[in-house]
């Protein structure tokens, strides 16, 4: 593997901002990621502050057992329980058979700069990523994209919803997931790596009960040799020790609601659009319905001092929300206000790792924290990679395509030139003046019909359109005949966009990882892992 780092515009203006140091959005933030001299007074602030590590670190490990294992994962939950102990945290909803790329990459970056701090910073730093299990857009992670006929197809899991039910508490159909995942695994093409990773799949699924736990085995089969912890938001058992924090939140809920309003008004002034919509009477809490299996958004009645949610079903009392926080803590979740709060009251985070659209909303949150006599953490944004194989090379290169173009436009716009070229102009202006001589000549005998028998003109203008669309249709079998001499080269085309740039947008946020596990095995994780990765903000484009 070879890694080379290019410059390409994040998927945001906010983003690209940030990469560039903007003073108007560094502002927004506590640390620069890029000074190791703030990362030393990050350490220095943690060690300022108690966390209840024993108990995260046995409910984590309690909450892996029936995930794949490896010593290095024993390790690290050894590490989380040393008093000088930090952490390196990102998070992402649970996609089927792993979701887009972008989620492994954001895995990568965790692991790739926990390693490096630990190094750096002499202290145990763990790899911690976050499931966001109590998420409840189903229709985010039931899906993965598949190439058939040299176009890319959605495929959606089976499986019906009627209900906002947590992702934690979608339920796995075992034989119906089974018999997906093989199709989709299949239509990825055979390798000799093909049968090794359904087999895993199907161990996965096997002793998976919900979504949750099928992503949860896959990546732990994949990461277990790097150490990474993982813990699921939607876990009811987590709840137990969200408790006190939950009480924290609903006490401060309205300065909470108002210190995003503000800095979402200074950002709106400097030009850039609020990241999270709020409304003015925002809890940033749910309440789970059990009854009907929903996640719904809290909000708060000034004017009768109560909370509700979905048109007044349901209204709890300041006192009523305490007991809930205290007694019933597993009936509350976070939204993406207050997730972060939480995140920070409960991992000693040296860093988190964040995602274009995640660091504009971060920067919201700023005086959120100050609240609480909290600091944000360094927002490193998570590494940007495209996978570029020595095929896609090849025909990149037979086809003349600049790479980092390509990258960030496609190939619509080249492929649409090579098939301009193929036009036969002559052909062309031959079906056109047929076309025109043959209209010109119905505009005759409808004005003759206008005198002797207006009756047929409908008739005419239907025999017209015919004789039109069967002109259409030979010049489109021409046309059609031109492009299956040149197959070759449109596929390769097809090829190329599929691969670096499909349906418009980055390769990570389409194409599902285990497309290149497939082709080059399960071991294709750690081969990524022994990269050095530098988080400076260029796009790391990786040959293999």
């Amino acid at each position: 593997m070879e890694i080379v780092n290019l410059s390409l515009p994040a998927t945001n203006r906010f983003a690209t901002e940030y990469l560039t140091y903007s003073m108007e959005v560094q502002r927004n933030f506590h640390y620069r990621y890029d000074d190791q001299l703030e990362y030393e007074k990050r350490l220095h602030e943690l060690m300022g502050r108690s966390y209840m590590r024993m108990e995260l670190a046995n409910h984590i490990e309690q909450y892996m057992e029936n995930f794949p294992t490896s010593n290095q994962v024993r390790a690290s939950l050894k590490k989380l329980k040393q008093s000088n102990s930090t952490v390196v945290i990102g998070g992402q909803q649970a996609g089927i058979l792993t979701g887009p790329l972008y989620s492994i990459h954001k895995i990568i970056s965790i692991i790739a700069l926990a390693k490096q701090k630990e190094q750096e910073l002499n202290i145990p730093v763990v790899p911690v990523f976050w499931i966001a299990g109590e998420d409840h857009d189903y229709q985010e992670v039931n899906h993965v994209y598949i190439e058939k006929d040299h176009k890319l197809e959605k495929k959606i899991y089976p499986e019906k919803l009627r209900d906002k039910r947590m992702v934690s508490d979608i339920l796995l159909d075992q034989d119906q997931c089974l018999s997906w995942v093989d199709e989709i695994i299949q239509s990825f093409g055979e390798t000799e790596h093909t049968k090794q990773l359904l087999d895993c799949l199907e161990s996965a699924i096997r002793k998976s009960t919900s979504f949750v736990d099928f992503f949860a085995h896959i990546i732990m089969e994949l990461f277990k040799e790097s150490g990474l912890l993982i813990i699921d938001s939607g876990d009811k058992k987590l709840r137990t020790l969200e408790r006190e924090f939950f009480i924290k939140q609903i006490n401060n809920f309205k300065e909470i609601t108002k210190s995003v309003k503000d800095q979402q008004a200074e950002l709106n002034n400097c030009g850039f659009p609020s990241a999270i919509e709020m409304s003015k009477n925002a809890v940033n809490l749910f309440y789970y319905d059990n009854e009907h299996n929903e996640r719904i958004l809290l909000e708060y009645d000034e004017t009768k001092d109560v909370f509700y949610g979905k048109d007044g079903l349901f209204q709890f009392s300041m006192e009523k929300m305490l007991e809930i926080a205290g007694e019933f803590p597993e009936k509350l979740s976070n939204n993406v206000v207050t997730r972060p709060i939480m995140q920070e009251w409960l991992f000693p985070t040296l860093a988190f790792i964040a995602g274009p659209g995640e660091i504009a909303y971060w920067a919201e949150l700023k005086t959120a924290f100050e609240l609480f006599g909290l600091k944000m953490p360094p927002i490193v944004p998570r590494l940007n990679i495209t996978i570029l194989d020595r095929s896609i090379e090849r025909d990149l290169k037979e086809l003349d395509l600049d790479l980092q173009e390509t990258l960030i436009f496609g190939i619509e716009k080249k492929k649409e030139e090579f098939l301009h070229s193929l036009k036969n102009l002559h052909l062309e202006k031959i079906f056109n003046n047929t076309k025109l001589e043959f209209q010109k000549n119905y505009e005759q005998l409808e004005s003759y019909l206008q005198i002797e028998d207006r009756g047929l003109i409908p008739l005419l203008k239907k025999n017209e359109k015919l004789i039109l669309n069967q002109l259409d249709f030979m010049e489109s079998k021409l046309e059609h005949s031109v492009h299956l001499k040149n197959e070759v080269v449109i596929n390769k085309y097809n090829k190329v966009g599929n691969a670096l740039r499909p349906l418009g947008s980055p390769q990570e946020r389409i194409i599902n990882g285990l497309f290149y596990i497939n082709q080059y095995g399960l071991n294709f994780i750690d081969d990524l892992l022994e990269n050095t990765f530098t988080f400076d903000g260029t796009h790391k484009l990786i040959r293999i």
